[in-house]
């Protein structure tokens, strides 16, 4: 379909169902007894906040969670699953950040950043990292950003073993702050609302943007309706459920936006945590875009 050889690293499988298991477990278990001691807090669109619950429960730490009101089921259950306090507050993860900002103050608890953290960053890049050793004939890589952990993670991994290596960040149109930030070229870079709501973030980390500035080969956005569409066909032709924010980098390869030149492509699928009503508004969202063919 893209006449490229497509590899698809399917983080939806990882425990916890996306990759912030990686980043969320190297940062708690360096945490120190004392910094353990008032517990931990977070806020999250739903990823993270699972990641920070396993590993808190992993060093029997308690944890509190908070996340946007229209958090996917699925998501808010296996963060109370894994024996963590959820708040649902706000609109978007921003606003959970704020409130959970707020909360640390008044109690003195860790917080667990979801991106802007080195920590966090040094454990998402074992995803590339391992790319790499299973496929090293990969010339490029795309990944889904929001805050932009993924994508810095991924960019220190590569550039310091691969640097010839093409890595390529994908955002929603919708909510296309790095993109933005990257560029400048006009676009609105918060809309506030997205399918792919993991990566719906207004502002990135100041730590992740300046390692994206300075390695990052280009950073690109997708439609709603192409990110739905990913999901479908997903499903459809790969039958692998996948989340939002894993779609819209398939969504870019599968609409042809990176550069022709790269033919052994890497996808980070960075997770699965969708709930199933979701796919009626995919469907929705489709009904005048047919799927690629």
């Amino acid at each position: 379909m893209t006449e490229k050889n497509v590899f698809l690293k399917l983080e939806n499988l990882q425990k916890t169902g996306s990759f912030k298991i990686r980043g969320a477990m190297n940062k708690v278990s360096q945490l120190s007894e004392a910094e353990c001691a008032k517990g931990l807090i977070a806020a999250s669109a739903g990823n993270h906040a699972q990641g920070v619950a396993f590993s808190g429960k992993a060093r029997n730490v308690p944890v509190t969670i908070f996340m946007p009101l229209g958090t996917p089921v699925s998501k808010v259950n296996a963060t109370k699953g894994y024996g963590a306090t959820v708040k649902l507050i706000g609109q978007n993860f921003d606003e959970a950040y704020i409130a959970a900002r707020e909360e640390q103050l008044r109690t003195g608890a860790t917080f667990i950043h979801p991106f802007d953290d080195m920590a966090v960053i040094e454990g998402q890049a074992t995803v590339a990292m391992e790319m790499l050793q299973q496929r090293p004939e990969l010339d490029t890589i795309v990944v889904p950003a929001g805050g932009g952990g993924l994508l810095a993670g991924t960019l220190l991994a590569v550039k310091s073993i691969r640097p010839d290596i093409r890595v390529i960040g994908v955002q929603s149109r919708n909510a296309s702050a790095i993109a933005f930030a990257y560029k400048g070229n006009g676009l609105l870079p918060f809309l506030g609302k997205s399918i792919a709501e993991g990566i719906n973030v207004k502002t990135p980390g100041n730590l992740t943007m300046n390692i994206i500035q300075a390695l990052v080969d280009d950073v690109i956005t997708v439609s709603e309706q192409e990110i739905a569409s990913a999901i479908l066909f997903t499903l459809e032709r790969e039958k692998t459920l996948i989340e939002g924010a894993s779609a819209a980098a398939v969504a870019a390869v599968l609409n042809n936006r990176i550069p022709e030149s790269s033919q052994n492509v890497g996808i980070i699928v960075s997770g699965g945590n969708i709930d199933v009503t979701k796919l009626v508004e995919c469907q929705q969202l489709c009904t005048n875009m047919p799927l690629a063919k």
